[in-house]
C-alpha cells in the first residue's frame, strides 16, 4: 500500500510541473489573440505567486484539520478548474481571475505534499519527487507547442493539461484511504513519523492535537528564521538565473537570441538530471552534505560562466554546472525540516518555506531586471553570487543552532 501511495505521489509531482511552462511558452500566442501587451505576463505570475503564498501560509491549520490527502486532492481539483478556465477564458481579465485559484491549489498541494515526503520516505525519494516535478516542466511546453502546431491553439494546450489534472485529481480521491497514520518506512535523518489521515484517525488523532503555529510560532522556533532565508536565497538564485540566463548569454557574451534561446535548457536539464543522480546520492550523504555540495557546485557554475571559454563554452558549461548544483539544495532543505524541527512542527515551517520561496521566486527576479536595465546585465553573476553567499552563511548558522 505504501509503494502504492507513493506510485500516486510521483504522478502528483508530475502534474504539478506540467502547468508551470505553459503560460511562458503559449503567451506571444496570447497576448496576440487576448490584444493584451506582452508585459502583461507579469501580471498573471504575480497573481498566481500571491495565491501560493496565501496557500503555502495556510496549509498547517489545512493539513491540521483535514489532513495532507484531503488537502492534496482539493488542490489538484483548483489546479484543474483553473487550467480549464484559463482554457475558455475570452479576455485577459479572466486570466487573472482564474490565477487566483491556480495558484492557491498549486501552494497547498506543494505544501501538504512537501511535508508528508519528508516525513514518511527518504531523502531520495524527496530528490526524485522533485525530478518528477522537471519532467513535468519539460513536457508541459511540448503538449502546449502539440496544439499550437496542430492548430488547435494555445485553449487547447490548456485543455490537456487541465484534462490530466482531473484525472490525477480522480486518482488522489481514491488513493484517500491510502493516506494514513503509519510509521516512517525512511531510514534517513527521520525518525518514526505520525502525520495525521485522510480521516484524521490512528496513531496521530490519539495524540494530544496542537494548534496551529501560525508565522509568528514559526519565527520564534529556533533556527526557523535560517531555513526560511535559505530558501528565499535558492529561489532567488534559481528563479532569477532561468528568467535571466539567456539574455545574460546575448547581452554579455554575444549568443545569438535564437542559440540562447534553445541553449538556456541546459540550465533545466542540469536540474533536472542532478536530481535524479541526487536521489541516489542521498543513500550515501546526509541531507546538510547535499545541501553543502549543490552549494559548492553553484560557486563553480558561477565562476565558469565568467570564464572567457571560446563558443561561448563558459556560459553554456557554467549554466549547466548551476544547474546541477541547484538540483539537491531544494529537496534536501525540505526533507532535513522534521529531523531539525520535530515532526509537530515541520507542516508549519514547510508551509512558510513555500510562502518565502515563491516570494524569492516573485520579487527577486525583477529586481535583478532593473540592475540589468539600469546598471548592466553583465552583474548577473555577482548577483547570483550575494544570494549564494547568504545562504551558505545561513545554512552554517543553522547548523550551529540544531545540528
Amino acid at each position: 500500500m505504501a509503494n502504492l501511495l507513493l506510485a500516486v505521489i510521483y504522478i502528483a509531482f508530475i502534474s504539478l510541473g506540467l502547468p508551470d511552462a505553459l503560460l511562458g511558452s503559449a503567451w506571444p500566442t496570447m497576448s496576440q489573440d487576448l490584444g493584451a501587451p506582452v508585459s502583461w505576463a507579469g501580471g498573471i505570475s504575480m497573481t498566481i505567486s500571491a495565491g501560493t503564498i496565501v496557500s503555502a501560509l495556510l496549509s498547517d491549520r489545512m493539513t491540521l484539520r483535514f489532513g495532507a490527502g484531503r488537502v492534496t486532492a482539493v488542490s489538484v481539483g483548483m489546479t484543474a478548474a483553473a487550467l480549464l478556465g484559463f482554457s475558455i477564458a475570452p479576455n485577459y481579465w479572466t486570466l487573472i481571475l482564474m490565477a487566483v485559484p491556480y495558484g492557491l491549489g498549486a501552494g497547498g498541494v506543494d505544501a501538504a505534499l512537501n511535508n508528508y515526503v519528508a516525513i514518511h520516505y527518504e531523502s531520495k525519494h524527496m530528490s526524485w519527487l522533485h525530478c518528477m516535478w522537471g519532467v513535468g516542466t519539460l513536457v508541459g511546453p511540448y503538449v502546449m507547442g502539440y496544439a499550437l502546431s496542430g492548430g488547435q491553439g494555445w485553449p487547447w494546450g490548456y485543455r490537456y493539461i487541465g484534462l490530466l489534472q482531473i484525472v490525477l485529481t480522480a486518482m488522489l480521491v481514491f488513493s484517500l484511504p491510502l493516506w494514513k497514520s503509519r510509521k516512517a518506512t525512511a531510514s534517513g535523518p527521520v525518525g518514526a513519523a505520525g502525520d495525521s489521515d485522510a480521516g484524521g484517525s490512528g496513531e496521530a488523532a490519539a495524540r494530544e492535537p496542537r494548534k496551529p503555529l501560525g508565522v509568528k510560532g514559526v519565527l520564534a522556533i529556533r533556527g526557523a528564521k535560517e531555513i526560511l532565508v535559505m530558501f528565499l536565497c535558492y529561489c532567488a538564485i534559481e528563479q532569477t538565473a532561468m528568467l535571466w540566463g539567456s539574455s545574460y548569454m546575448v547581452l554579455a557574451d554575444g549568443v545569438d537570441k535564437t542559440t540562447a534561446a534553445s541553449r538556456i535548457a541546459v540550465l533545466y536539464f542540469g536540474i533536472t538530471i542532478g536530481r535524479a543522480l541526487s536521489g541516489f546520492l542521498t543513500m550515501k550523504f546526509s541531507d546538510p552534505a547535499m545541501i553543502r555540495l549543490g552549494q559548492s557546485l553553484i560557486l563553480v557554475g558561477i565562476v565558469v560562466m565568467l570564464l572567457p571559454l571560446p563558443n561561448h563554452l563558459g556560459v553554456y558549461a557554467g549554466l549547466a554546472i548551476l544547474g546541477l548544483g541547484c538540483a539537491p539544495v531544494y529537496p534536501c532543505i525540505i526533507h532535513s525540516t522534521p529531523a531539525y524541527f520535530g515532526e509537530e512542527n515541520s507542516q508549519a515551517i514547510v508551509g512558510v518555506q513555500m510562502a518565502c520561496a515563491y516570494v524569492g521566486t516573485m520579487l527577486m527576479p525583477p529586481l535583478f531586471g532593473l540592475i540589468a536595465q539600469y546598471v548592466t546585465i553583465r552583474l548577473l553573476p555577482l548577483y547570483l553570487f550575494a544570494f549564494l553567499a547568504l545562504m551558505v552563511f545561513m545554512h552554517e548558522s543553522l547548523r550551529r543552532k540544531r545540528g
